[in-house]
Order: structure tokens, then sequence, then C-alpha cells
């Protein structure tokens, strides 16, 4: 048997070492957590897109008592960039929680396994890996493509 070792490489940094389009998108993120819809979880999250073109998208989770109808931040966001702009590739994709306690998350918040999957397949449209900025107070994880997070991917290419 063959043990093999993945591994994944993910920086940290604080926010002013991005570059000001970065920081704005980050931003976009938080400010689209106050838009959210959580009566049940209480877990606001921000999504924010940067299209090849320029153009930013943004989303937040949307809960529903009919639980799994709800849908989360960065899946709005890359849905309504499809609908959009069905053409272009996204970019840049920047993700920000705010706690129960209504304050944004110390430590950053990582996609669940269906907006990763969504993000496979974001990428294979585009073509190239979406550099991916996970928000939190203590930091800003910067990853360079969903493969970081998820190496053994499903994908029918």
């Amino acid at each position: 048997m063959e043990e093999l070792e993945l591994k994944s490489v993910i920086k940290a940094c604080q926010p002013e070492e991005l570059s000001a389009d970065e920081q704005h998108l980050i931003q976009l993120a938080i400010e689209a957590t106050r838009r959210s819809y959580a009566p049940y979880s209480n877990f606001h999250v921000g999504a924010a897109v940067r299209l090849e073109n320029g153009a930013e998208i943004i989303g937040c989770n949307q809960e529903n008592a009919a639980y799994p109808s709800g849908l989360c931040a960065e899946r709005t966001a890359l849905f309504a960039a499809g609908a959009q702009y069905p053409d272009v590739g996204v970019e840049t994709l920047a993700i920000a929680a705010r706690g129960t306690d209504g304050d944004l998350q110390y430590e950053p918040v990582s996609p669940c396994g269906s907006c990763r999957q969504v993000i496979i397949e974001s990428e294979t449209r585009a073509k190239h890996p979406i550099r991916i900025l996970l928000y939190g107070r203590r930091c800003v994880y910067v990853i360079e493509g969903i493969r970081q997070l998820m190496p053994l991917l499903f994908s029918e290419f």
C-alpha cells in the first residue's frame, strides 16, 4: 500500500498586505454579511466576487425554515455572477462572516463542501484557479485556487 501525503498552501496575512482591490472586495463581503437572512443560525455570511471584466457581485446566506432550501453566501454570489455575466470568469472570491454575537469572526471561515464544489465548477468554467480570500479579524487567508482546500476534487474533466 502506498501512502500519499497531500499538502495545502494557505497564506495568512493582514488586510493591509493585500492590494487595494482585494481590500475593497473584502469590505464588500463584510458589508454583505449585514444583508444576510439568518434567523435560525444567526450566523451571517457575506461573499463578494470580482470577475475578469472588473465587475463585482455580492452574495449573502439566505436561510429558510424548510432547511435545505436556504443557500450559502458563496453560492449566491457565484450564481448571481453566472446569471449576469455567463461568459465571464471569476478572478477572486472574498468571504466574511459574523458570529452569533454579531461580531465579525476572529478566525477566517472556510466554504462548506457544497460551496467548494461550486467553486470547482466556477474554476472549470473560467479555465483558471480562483483566488480565495477568507477574512477574519485575526488575519486573512489567501488561497490560490480551490485545489488548496480540496485537493481530491470531484470533476468530470
